[in-house]
């Protein structure tokens, strides 16, 4: 009688398409729903502080130039990770990200650490032509960023929509978002982002 009923769903594709969502939300539940309620998942961690105005431009400019295709934000706790890339990467480091942006592909090496591991001189001359300093380097240069300019007339809205979404952006940081930004190069802007990524845990062993 089962084999027949079994028989029944896999010969019906619309039985067949049902049965397979529900299982695959029952799982994801399952995996999901606890998340939900972990503390470390769920709260910044110490010394986390959110984006300047310059670093969410540089941060939106990363993700347009495609930069998350290539190398990924996420160190996994693997010895052979730690010893390169630095400390594994940790949930409340990225609570504030609007998308998440761990990648799943290392074309390039991961970037969850690179703040403050170059000067700012390195990363552009690095983004100019990435042969000047790693001469095995299969990454496309990005010269135009240095020729376009941000002129900041959405950066204040795109705060205030994060801030909605929990990133702790006072009125004042709101306001001078504009001016902050006015008149910087996506250069200066992804050099920014760049040198902010991973420094949370840095500033928290300082304090």
């Amino acid at each position: 009688m089962s084999r027949v009923k079994h028989e029944f769903v896999e010969k019906n594709l619309g039985w067949l398409s049902v049965l397979m969502i529900i299982a695959v939300s029952i799982g994801g539940l399952v995996e999901i729903t606890p998340l939900l309620f972990q503390s470390q998942v769920q709260e910044p961690v110490k010394g986390l502080k959110p984006y300047t105005a310059l670093q969410l431009e540089g941060r939106d400019i990363y993700m347009r130039e495609g930069c998350s295709n290539c190398h990924s934000q996420m160190i996994r706790p693997f010895r052979a990770e730690t010893e390169r890339y630095g400390h594994y990467s940790l949930a409340g480091e990225s609570v504030w990200d609007h998308p998440f942006l761990w990648g799943s592909k290392r074309t390039g090496p991961d970037l969850a650490r690179v703040g403050g591991r170059y000067s700012d001189d390195w990363h552009y001359v690095h983004l100019m032509n990435p042969r000047n300093v790693v001469p095995e380097s299969n990454m496309p240069a990005f010269p135009w960023l240095a020729e376009n300019t941000l002129d900041g007339a959405y950066t204040a809205k795109k705060m205030e929509a994060l801030r909605t979404l929990g990133v702790p952006y006072t009125d004042e940081d709101i306001a001078g978002a504009k001016e902050a930004v006015q008149g910087k190069t996506e250069m200066q802007a992804l050099i920014a982002y760049l040198q902010s990524l991973g420094t949370a845990l840095q500033r928290a062993d300082q304090e």
